[in-house]
């Protein structure tokens, strides 16, 4: 049997992020595979994968901090925001000053309305707006709130018109980087896109512990499953009584950790589930592993 697990992957420039699930199922033997928080194939860096009952942590490892450096490009417009789509405008950016610069950036860090990109996996009336778009009939998507924690310019680089901007952003799931780099040039009247992205943070998991594909290739290792939720949730310690009835479904008195998924383990240190809190009550958001014939939590 497979073992269960996160990897935590460098994704290389070009791939999907189904494509990296793709190749991980065929190493990992199982099609049990899946991922939280899609990477553009423009884009590299940490991408999570779930092998077997890990994909149960992904939605909620989804929605959590993330952090990116990144090259925005004024003084020219993309269809899709970024460097894979076709310049739709341009207007010379070398007037625009590092002062207005910092301006245009502060006034696009904090908690904002963000419009998605017309080119992403957002779903309009049941279908993605990406094949809409590419369909001639791009939908008008709605402002949602987002939240930009930083957004630091590290070096500005000018060569005739264009101005490349080398940045790194701290923001919260469901940020478009893409975004970003449009309303960036919009408030700056030059118009910007995306030529550059790499993500360097997901919540705890950070690009230094990522592994490129090839290495996957060579020796596929997991993340236990134990250890991936001790990262990235906050803990609660079960007796023996607890771990079986929060494995059967049982509840047990909250401790105030409220809405927050919180990782609750057995007295041998395996994950038994996740709770989340409300109305005095602990309640299990996903069970992982129980042993039936034993009534406890088995190893995974």
């Amino acid at each position: 049997m497979t073992d269960s697990g996160l990897i935590i992957v460098d994704k290389p420039k070009g791939w999907t992020s189904h494509d990296v699930v793709a190749k991980i199922r065929r190493l990992a033997g199982t099609r049990r595979v899946g991922h939280a928080g899609t990477l553009d194939p423009m884009a590299t860096g940490v991408l999570i994968v779930g092998v077997e009952k890990a994909t149960r942590l992904l939605g909620h490892l989804a929605l959590t901090e993330k952090e990116y450096t990144g090259t925005i490009r004024l003084g020219q417009a993309t269809d899709t925001d970024d460097a894979d789509g076709a310049v739709i405008d341009f207007v010379p950016a070398i007037n625009v000053s590092e002062e207005e610069l910092q301006r245009g950036v502060t006034g696009l860090t904090g908690d904002i309305q963000q419009v998605p990109p017309g080119v992403s996996a957002i779903k309009v009336a049941g279908q993605r707006s990406y094949r809409l778009a590419r369909a001639g009939a791009a939908p008008q998507l709605a402002a949602r709130p987002v939240t930009v924690s930083a957004f630091v310019v590290d070096a500005v680089r000018r060569a005739g018109d264009i101005v490349d901007v080398d940045v790194q952003v701290r923001c919260s799931s469901g940020t478009y980087i893409r975004a970003l780099a449009r309303d960036l040039g919009a408030a700056l009247g030059v118009g910007g896109h995306l030529t550059a992205l790499r993500r360097t943070r997901v919540g705890p998991y950070q690009i230094a512990e990522a592994a490129a594909m090839e290495q996957l290739a060579e020796r596929l290792e997991l993340m236990p499953l134990a250890q991936a939720a001790r990262a990235a949730f906050g803990h609660r310690e079960l007796t023996a009584d607890e771990t079986a009835r929060i494995a059967h479904g049982g509840r047990l008195p909250a401790l105030g950790s409220g809405l927050a998924p919180v990782a609750a383990f057995a007295p041998d240190g395996s994950l038994v589930a996740l709770l989340t809190e409300a109305d005095g009550q602990a309640r299990s958001l996903a069970v992982f592993a129980i042993d039936q014939t034993a009534g406890s939590p088995a190893g995974s």
